[in-house]
């Protein structure tokens, strides 16, 4: 287990998959200051681990993944423009770490999704929900202003139209609506979720490293606005596919009709 700066955060290495836990059950898993600090070294260190080839985020217990931004610490740290920035920052560096990771992310979201739960688990590639989930940003109740960018975020997932019921409302959405929206990727019966979710990613995780992280790196690439593209670093990952060696254990156990063995090299 990595040691974290802060005890509500928990970073597990079982084999190939890294797991991140927010450890805040009696607030429901609501993220704080330290939290947000925390996520952000956890991902780096999961990144820099070559054994770890995906990375799973979860809440402790049963009643949340992530309920938002723990709002008892705003009148100490979220309550000045200072003290704001400084919030802002740490959530974002956390977030953005999360979101361009080299790894394949997956959010397994069991019980509540709120607020900050929702920009974190909009930050991983793939979002798996067991059928209780509940997803909502309430952010038109609190008078708080969202960035453009974690707008942007949203409405890359469910489009504008979406995008903007959920802020409109400010309303709390079932599993079932969220898949409708495009918001979650699977939907899981509720005893079944972390056991679908670590067989799905272990079927990830046995897959090619350098294929998985050339498909990120291009999606995250084409998604951006097309002056910003940067096509000469996907044509780059792309050849570096091909010229690995996990491109020959493709081939060879493809011909011996075997599983193949892959090494990210």
């Amino acid at each position: 287990m990595l040691i974290s700066k802060t005890d509500k955060m928990i970073a597990e290495k079982d084999g190939p998959i890294g797991w991140i836990t927010f450890n805040n059950p009696e607030r429901r898993n609501a993220v704080s200051l330290a939290m947000w600090e925390a996520l952000a070294d956890i991902v780096r260190d999961f990144e820099s681990d070559k054994a770890i080839r995906v990375i799973v985020l979860k809440g402790a217990g049963d009643r949340a993944f992530v309920s938002g931004a723990d709002i008892s610490e705003f009148e100490e740290k979220r309550s000045s423009p200072e003290t704001t920035r400084t919030y802002n920052e740490a959530s974002g560096k956390a977030t953005v770490a999360l979101k361009h990771v080299g790894k394949p992310t997956i959010a397994m979201i069991r019980g509540f999704c709120i607020g900050g739960g929702v920009s974190v688990a909009l930050s991983c590639d793939m979002r798996i929900a067991s059928e209780g989930a509940k997803f909502g940003v309430p952010a038109a109740k609190l008078g708080l202003g969202y960035e453009a960018e974690g707008v942007r975020k949203l409405m890359d997932v469910v489009g504008p139209s979406f995008a903007k019921e959920i802020f409109f409302t400010a309303r709390q959405f079932t599993a079932q609506e969220a898949v409708a929206m495009g918001l979650v990727n699977r939907l899981v019966p509720d005893g079944q979720l972390e056991t679908y979710v670590r067989d799905y990613a272990g079927t990830i995780a046995a897959n090619a490293p350098l294929t998985v992280a050339s498909i990120k790196t291009i999606v995250g690439e084409v998604t951006k606005d097309e002056s910003a593209r940067d096509m000469v670093l996907c044509q780059q990952v792309v050849d570096r596919c091909f010229n690995s060696e996990d491109y020959v254990e493709g081939r060879s156990a493809f011909m011996a009709k075997r599983k193949p063995i892959f090494t990210g090299r």
